[in-house]
């Protein structure tokens, strides 16, 4: 575990200090017009270039080594924020300046992932890919908690361009782990002679080679749905939270959020995962889906939201763990970068959907209708009521139910559930599944 806990404390420090920067981001904006458009287009600015680049990205990391493709994503970073940071040193810094800067970390982000996921493999033992997994969600949500805090205190005392200035550190700190570890194996792997497609065109391979696959392709199909209807109730919680209970409430809600999930990665380091992965991250979906959105829902009052959501990140953190573990151990090494890339920007792709369409909603006809008690309220109104902040509770009760329903029905699939033996990791010789009336044609390929 030496050289992946080298790797991942510099790639922690670096979250830290990324999100520290983007609280600055998020305070810059603000201040120079207090207008809450500006902070969601700074928000479509870093996520849109993540979804949209992660299978270009995923291609790129597949052509060189994962240790390259890590050096790249670090010093992007490095490059962009200490271009800001000079700017502001030169007296050249203005508010709009960020907008681009973040479009441009978006993309670093984008190469980030695939990079450190597929080369998680090369630096620990299968059995351990569960453990580190869920400490790679952990440093996420502890930059979560104390990346906010940081950016906050270097601003109240220094200003933006300290604040800068340590993400720049924290970056270098980043680049200085990956160039002293040795990854194991890491290197590409080539026919002589052999025609390489082109990048955009290898790009698409990896969302190809997830729908090739039965397992692999109902289970991203599933995943997808369930982050429909999740991003869609998670857009709610903050604005029915400050409705209800104010600035005070959301923060302790966000700071749960935070130590759920690490918390989860604790359980996930000590545990190692559930041995059924498929029916695992099923249960896992289920009981986010029940806590985070349906119970969010229907209770009242800070302690019982932040109980929920606490529940609801610490499961989120195990399913998403085993969601990598699968893909590192089901899918060969040379096309996990792509895969890896498909997988964020089918994860991705949805967020801005179901923003969209949740504000709209809840502004325009569930908050209208709670408050007259017509529609769907003459059936909800004794759960959620009808103060403010109701019609959105409902739609929180609502997509919980839908989301449950979609976890249910990967439950029961059985491509999804015995995904570990219809699906065999890669180094392990395939367990013959005889079930009366089954078809050869019915078993997985395993082999691109």
């Amino acid at each position: 575990m030496g050289p992946f806990l080298l790797v991942w404390s510099g790639q922690a420090v670096s979250l830290a200090g990324s999100a520290a920067v983007r609280f600055a981001f998020i305070v810059e904006v603000w201040s120079s017009g207090e207008q809450a458009t500006a902070v969601t287009l700074l928000s479509l600015c870093a996520m849109l270039p993540q979804a949209v680049f992660s299978p270009l990205a995923g291609a790129v990391v597949d052509r060189i080594s994962k240790r390259t493709a890590l050096q790249i994503a670090d010093a992007g970073g490095l490059l962009v924020v200490g271009s800001l940071a000079l700017l502001h040193y030169l007296d050249a810094f203005q508010s709009w300046q960020v907008y681009p800067a973040a479009v441009l970390l978006g993309v670093c982000a984008a190469f980030q992932f695939p990079a450190l996921a597929s080369a998680v493999p090369l630096l620990v033992r299968k059995d351990q890919l569960d453990r580190t997994n869920g400490l790679l969600a952990g440093a996420k949500s502890a930059a979560g908690i104390g990346g906010p805090a940081l950016g906050g205190l270097l601003l109240a005392l220094f200003g933006i361009g300290p604040t800068l200035l340590v993400d720049v550190a924290s970056y270098a700190f980043a680049l200085v782990g990956v160039r002293i570890v040795r990854f194991a194996g890491d290197r590409v792997t080539a026919k002589p002679g052999a025609p390489r497609p082109r990048i955009t065109a290898d790009s698409v391979e990896g969302l190809r080679y997830l729908f090739r696959i039965p397992s692999l392709r109902d289970l991203i199909i599933n995943f997808c749905v369930v982050n429909l209807v999740m991003v869609f109730g998670f857009a709610l919680i903050s604005p029915m939270v400050l409705l209800r209970a104010g600035n005070g409430a959301l923060a302790a809600v966000n700071t749960s959020v935070g130590v759920g999930g690490v918390a989860g990665a604790l359980l996930m380091a000590a545990w190692g995962g559930p041995a059924n992965r498929g029916r695992g991250m099923m249960l896992g979906v289920v009981g986010m889906c029940l806590s985070g959105l349906v119970a969010m829902g229907l209770v009242g009052g800070v302690t019982g939201w932040c109980l929920t959501i606490l529940v609801a990140a610490l499961l989120m953190t195990l399913v998403n763990a085993s969601m990598q573990t699968i893909v590192q151990t089901k899918v060969p090494h040379e096309w996990q970068g792509r895969v890896f890339g498909a997988v964020m920007f089918l994860s991705q792709i949805s967020v801005p959907v179901a923003m969209a369409v949740a504000g709209p909603l809840a502004d325009h006809v569930f908050e209208p209708q709670a408050a007259r008690g017509s529609g769907l309220f003459t059936v909800l109104g004794p759960l959620v009521g009808d103060a403010p902040g109701s019609g959105m509770a409902a739609m929180l009760f609502l997509a919980g139910i839908g989301g449950t329903a979609v976890a249910l029905w990967g439950l029961a699939s059985r491509p999804i559930r015995d995904i570990d033996i219809l699906l065999p990791d890669l180094d392990a010789p395939p367990e013959p599944v005889e079930r009366s009336g089954q078809r050869g044609g019915e078993r997985d390929e395993v082999r691109a």
